[in-house]
């Protein structure tokens, strides 16, 4: 204890950490307020906040903080802009004017970035069109129907762009990655109710103080494991060739490339929630298929077909999604041209196939432990744990917490030994994401 109060007090005694912290704590806080601001014309006391909080609502609520179901001009949260991310990350592997881009160091970030920003306006009117038809109806509107739809179109647009503007400056005037904080604070707000409301269910009868403390430590066990997911690498070393100029030596120094055994981190997850909402979609617009047995089972989270089937999918796009954002030939090219090589493989096309079969040896252990992660909450909820407490035992919710607060760490951590103070832990040093071979050989964080 008496470590944790000295490593307070260092960071405070920081000057410029306490006041990056002080301007994530501020922003943070502005987010959370205008979550809860109603868009114009809106009924909030007619809202049906639990049907925004079930299927594919209930994932985008979760993004959002619960703006969504609260009809805020906040509800579309940060994903517009997600979205436009992979697309312009896709088209880069597609596209050769945007792998010319992304090969053009600082001022083809730019570009990307500006490209990311126009696509993000695009994808949030049309989402904004979509939210505003499918959960707003027209009992709750309190203005004429053209009227209403156009101004709410500009505030939800206004809305996330003004989110990614909050993001950016958290990310240079504050600590950590702007948008992952965003996004982690909108899924933490929900933590403390869904405790509250899972040891007033279990005070109350259902199992006793005992079930809620093993719960409790039962969650503890599985971020433990989500960290060690997270945090794991598998490090292929190379060698620098020496060289001599003047009367300097330069080179002659063995380096580790890191690669993640979860390279793909939290997408695989989203992409196969996606598809596993289809037949909940299709039950609900065709009541007669409904009754069919199989799309009865694979609607059922809790069903042994549907968490089979989504394990199944988890797997599939984890070596997908690791395939077009790991780039081992280019890996292996920016190696060459530095004069460096792994020890016993040839440079080259021979180096880069040496690259790829080690990543897909890791990928496959990475994502059975990814598919695990994702149906704890499914496993949770059979053993009659509320669905609101469930989230938080794996999946989405979990990674992005876990991922975004040991970012988040290891830059306060950075700052602390800039000045020569300890870190945070006593033996070791706090690793983050942020050491994930890219499609164009630069490092970035995974969501």
């Amino acid at each position: 204890m008496k470590k944790f109060f000295t490593t307070i007090s260092n960071i405070w005694k920081i000057d410029d950490l306490r006041v990056r912290i002080t301007n994530t704590l501020l922003f943070l806080l502005i987010y959370r307020v205008g979550s809860f601001v109603v868009l114009p014309g809106v009924n909030a006391a007619s809202l049906n906040n639990q049907q925004a909080k079930e299927g594919l609502t209930g994932l985008l609520n979760m993004f959002a903080g619960g703006s969504f179901a609260r009809a805020s001009i906040f509800a579309l949260g940060v994903m517009p802009y997600i979205s436009a991310s992979i697309v312009v990350q896709l088209l880069g592997i597609a596209v050769p004017y945007f792998a010319k881009l992304q090969k053009e160091g600082e001022s083809g970030r730019n570009k990307l970035n500006q490209w990311t920003r126009y696509l993000t306006i695009i994808i949030t009117f049309l989402q904004a069109f979509a939210y505003l038809h499918s959960q707003i109806t027209v009992d709750q509107m309190n203005l004429p129907n053209p009227y209403f739809t156009v101004l709410n179109m500009c505030v939800l647009t206004a809305g996330t762009m003004f989110i990614m503007w909050l993001g950016e400056k958290i990310t240079d005037k504050g600590i950590g990655n702007g948008i992952s904080l965003i996004i982690m604070v909108g899924i933490i707000a929900a933590l403390p109710g869904a405790l509250i409301t899972e040891f007033q269910s279990r005070n109350a009868g259902a199992g006793g103080l005992v079930t809620f403390i093993v719960e409790i430590v039962a969650l503890i066990l599985v971020v433990m494991f989500t960290i060690l997911i997270v945090q794991g690498t598998r490090k292929i070393a190379v060698q620098y060739a020496k060289r001599i100029v003047g009367n300097k030596q330069y080179g002659g120094v063995r380096q580790y490339i890191p690669l993640k055994v979860n390279a793909a981190g939290v997408m695989p997850i989203i992409f196969a929630q996606a598809l596993m909402f289809i037949p909940a979609t299709v039950a609900q617009f065709f009541p007669n298929a409904a009754s069919n047995g199989i799309l009865m089972a694979l609607s059922d989270y809790t069903s042994l077909w549907h968490n089979l089937l989504f394990a199944i999918l988890i797997i599939l796009f984890t070596y997908f999604y690791t395939a077009i954002t790991v780039n081992p030939n280019q890996m292996a090219e920016d190696m060459k041209k530095n004069g460096g090589f792994v020890p016993g493989v040839k440079p080259g096309k021979t180096t880069a196939d040496f690259i790829d079969g080690v990543i897909s040896r890791i990928t496959l252990p990475g994502s059975i432990f990814l598919a695990i992660i994702a149906i704890i909450p499914a496993l949770a909820s059979l053993v009659h744990v509320s669905s609101a407490f469930a989230r938080f035992f794996g999946g989405t919710s979990l990674i992005i917490l876990v991922g975004v607060v040991l970012d988040t760490l290891q830059q306060i951590e950075s700052h602390l030994l800039m000045r020569h103070y300890d870190g945070l832990m006593k033996t070791g040093r706090i690793k983050g994401r942020t050491a994930i071979p890219s499609a164009d050989g630069a490092s970035q964080p995974v969501i």
